[in-house]
């Protein structure tokens, strides 16, 4: 991929206040696959003539001709987008897991800010902030039908100075307002222990530039206390996604050489390549094999990967590889879909465009896209479910969602599902305003509590597994979203079994 530096491919849930996205890095543009339409420059000449000669105060033509771009890009699909200078560099440092701001991952819900996840450590969780609270009004400025873009840069600032956040919690119905100082975030994408004798549970809460070598870290420690590790739990709940390198060096620390990890597909010719469990593909920005200390006994441990709706991109490219290999076993709820590679394409030294130019798919050739990764084990993150689900925004919920390629994502079929879905949103949010102490505070990942990580150890233990129905809706959703995939699994002789 001459003149191509791949960088990364993420994206899903949600935006960082620093954001993130799937994709790659281009040192330049292809020139235009087709002639340019005169009609149509012709018609946009005359708006904009019309809008500079008779709007009824003066507008900066630079504006208008950045206002028409972002139109243009913003209209294809929810993840291609124009990078002016502040965002471009805002969008460089997020790769590398540090940026100023507050600290939440944010995602839009009806016409306001929804916050899915606070970083751990960071001023927004030490000031309180859940998941799950809505964004209202950001200093004096409303947020209603604000775009996700600018309300990363209202939240964004230099370290020390303030901001000031109204939300509306409504699992107890009350507005308030915080005041957060701005800090340099430092996302700690690794972390992991001992959660029983014998058996580690390791989280990867996104992949970013540092995220494979604390990986091995994690995973070595491991083997240091019990070379004899029984069971390996990887926690990508809530992992919205992050670098592809690295998302192809977790899933390679457990498949076999050269064991394909992901491909791509798309309209031009560099846009179809298979991404596989060789350095090259996960350790060019490294500059050395990061996965060569690991113990031999990774390759075989048994394993299960625990994922949920908030999981998206990377975190699904490592699960679906990790499932099509049956290497391990998925315990969770269906995962976001967010299955599109976003490339970057420098304008000049300080803009860019992120455009989508290819869908992602498994080693068996399954598209995630508007799908997502549908669990071995439905599993909600408490026994009776997950009593939030129909709030949670997947992949499928944009109108402008590229789909499978297989099918049209507007089928009757899918459309049915997502209309029973949004009503029962709305039903839930209706049942959560008139009595929001019915509704549970769920369990902290990783803690003694946690529903999902039990589940897990239970089948690595060998004991039964409680499922639920929880999610069951998303599962129908994707699989209305496009046909299963006929391709046969990879050779057994590839395949290590889990349990």
């Amino acid at each position: 991929m001459a003149g191509k530096l791949k960088i990364a491919a993420w994206v899903g849930a949600g935006i960082l206040t620093g954001a993130l996205a799937t994709l790659q890095l281009q040192a330049f543009a292809r020139g235009a696959a087709a002639p340019l339409p005169l009609h149509e420059l012709q018609q946009f000449a005359a708006v904009y003539g019309l809008i500079k000669a008779d709007y009824f105060e003066p507008v900066q033509g630079k504006k208008l001709v950045h206002d028409a771009i972002n139109g243009m890009v913003n209209g294809l699909d929810p993840h291609s987008e124009y990078l002016d200078a502040k965002d471009f560099k805002s969008f460089r440092e997020s790769t590398s897991g540090k940026f100023v701001g507050v600290g939440i991952e944010i995602a839009p819900r009806d016409g306001l800010i929804e916050v899915v996840s606070p970083i751990e450590g960071s001023p927004a969780a030490h000031a309180g902030i859940e998941a799950g609270d809505l964004i209202t009004r950001i200093d004096d400025t409303s947020v209603k039908g604000m775009p996700l873009d600018k309300a990363v840069k209202l939240m964004r600032g230099k370290p020390g100075t303030q901001v000031r956040l109204t939300l509306l919690r409504k699992s107890v119905n009350r507005s308030f307002t915080l005041t957060i100082t701005r800090e340099e975030i430092h996302v700690q994408s690794v972390r992991g222990k001992m959660v029983r004798p014998g058996y580690a549970w390791v989280r990867i809460t996104q992949f970013q530039s540092d995220t494979l070598p604390q990986f091995v870290s994690q995973v070595d420690s491991f083997y240091k206390a019990d070379p004899k590790l029984k069971g390996l739990v990887l926690d990508l709940r809530n992992d919205p996604g992050g670098l592809l390198e690295s998302a192809v060096g977790v899933a390679s620390a457990f498949l076999p050489a050269d064991a394909v990890i992901v491909s791509t597909r798309g309209q031009i010719p560099e846009a179809n390549v298979s991404y596989r469990n060789t350095p090259s593909d996960y350790s060019r920005s490294i500059g050395e094999n990061p996965l060569a200390s690991l113990p031999a006994a990774i390759k075989s441990v048994p394993l299960v990967v625990l994922v949920n709706g908030g999981s998206a991109s990377a975190s699904e490219i490592v699960t679906g590889a990790l499932q099509d290999y049956k290497r391990a076993t998925v315990i969770g709820e269906p995962t976001f879909g967010k299955g599109s590679v976003q490339t970057v394409l420098p304008l000049g030294p300080d803009t860019a465009l992120k455009l989508t130019t290819a869908r992602y798919f498994t080693p068996n050739g399954q598209s995630i896209q508007a799908r997502g990764i549908t669990p071995n084990y439905l599993v909600g993150p408490l026994p009776s479910g997950d009593p939030y689900a129909a709030l949670r925004m997947r992949e499928i919920d944009y109108s402008n969602q590229i789909g499978t390629g297989a099918e049209s994502s507007a089928s009757p079929q899918v459309r049915k599902e997502l209309q029973r879905q949004e009503q029962a949103r709305r039903e839930l949010e209706a049942a959560i305003e008139k009595d929001p102490k019915k509704f549970p505070k769920l369990p902290a990942y990783g803690s003694a509590d946690d529903w999902q990580l039990k589940q897990a150890l239970n089948l690595l233990e060998h004991k039964p597994v409680v499922t639920s129905a929880t999610g069951a809706a998303a599962a129908t959703a994707s699989a209305a979203s496009a046909p299963a995939a006929s391709t046969p699994r990879p050779p057994a002789s590839a395949a290590s079994h889990a349990h």
